[in-house]
């Protein structure tokens, strides 16, 4: 089973730049799309379906912002946009298809890179959130959940580590959000459990300013967390950066069938 996340910072951008080119052969099972910056009406065939994946999508209210997606191989038994959050429903940032054997989940956490408000408001998601990825959990059924978290956990997860202590996406309490998130409630940080020590290797974001892509300044701040069980299959991960779809790169995880 291969699995692939990716903030597209504009489905219609992303299309221009070869992701739809680039698609078909990488052969996933699902592939998880985080702001798509477009509504349905804005997505030609090819974006709202690949050949042979079923599109599955939550919009943002707002137009041109936000918003979600899943690819799957296999239909969906059902599909679940709205979880009572409306800071998360409003803006198109949770999308949860169920099927068999899994549950896949793909969400874009807010930033609080704009200012105090927006900050605010992503500490209010970050409390919500939390209780429904925890009864996710007891669930008991293997459940993905990729995305943009707009968070680095730890010093190894972004190069200037000692520069951003006081910036958004790398604030104590967004830290130890996550900590809580990892070690109390016990969902798996896939990449960090394959590779508790690779650093660059694991970026997923660089900043558009200066030569941050260049000289790979980055941050791991996209990820796919399992529960337990499954996160023991999971065999190889790695992050594409052959070429550039956006200012994130697709995160890809294999994990063995079952």
């Amino acid at each position: 089973m291969k699995i692939i996340t990716l903030n597209l910072n504009g489905i219609r951008s992303a299309s221009r730049k070869g992701f739809y080119d680039w698609f078909p052969n990488q052969k996933a099972d699902f592939v998880c799309l985080q702001e798509l910056k477009a509504h349905q009406e804005d997505l030609d065939e090819q974006m709202k379906a690949p050949k042979g994946y079923f599109g599955n999508f939550s919009y943002a209210n707002k137009k041109g912002y936000s918003g979600v997606g899943i690819y799957s191989k296999e239909e969906p038994n059902n599909i679940i946009t709205k979880i009572g959050i409306p800071e998360l429903d409003d803006e198109g940032r949770y999308i949860e298809i169920n099927l068999d054997k899994i549950s896949i989940i793909s969400i874009y956490l807010p930033s609080g890179s704009s200012g105090e408000e927006r900050q605010r408001f992503k500490y209010k998601v970050l409390d919500k959130i939390l209780a429904v990825l925890k009864k996710k959990l007891k669930i008991g059924k293997n459940i993905v959940i990729c995305g943009d978290f707009n968070i680095a956990h730890h010093e190894i997860d972004l190069k200037n580590f000692k520069g951003n202590k006081k910036n958004s996406g790398f604030l104590l309490e967004e830290r130890a959000w996550l900590s809580k998130l990892f070690i109390e409630v016990g969902w798996v940080d896939i990449y960090r459990n394959l590779y508790p020590q690779k650093r660059e290797e694991g970026y997923t974001w660089w900043s558009n300013r200066g030569q941050a892509w260049a000289k790979n300044v980055g941050w791991r701040i996209d990820y796919q967390i399992t529960n337990q069980e499954l996160a023991k299959k999971a065999k190889k991960a790695n992050v594409f950066k052959t070429r550039r779809f956006s200012d994130h790169a697709p995160l890809i995880i294999h994990y063995d069938d079952f």
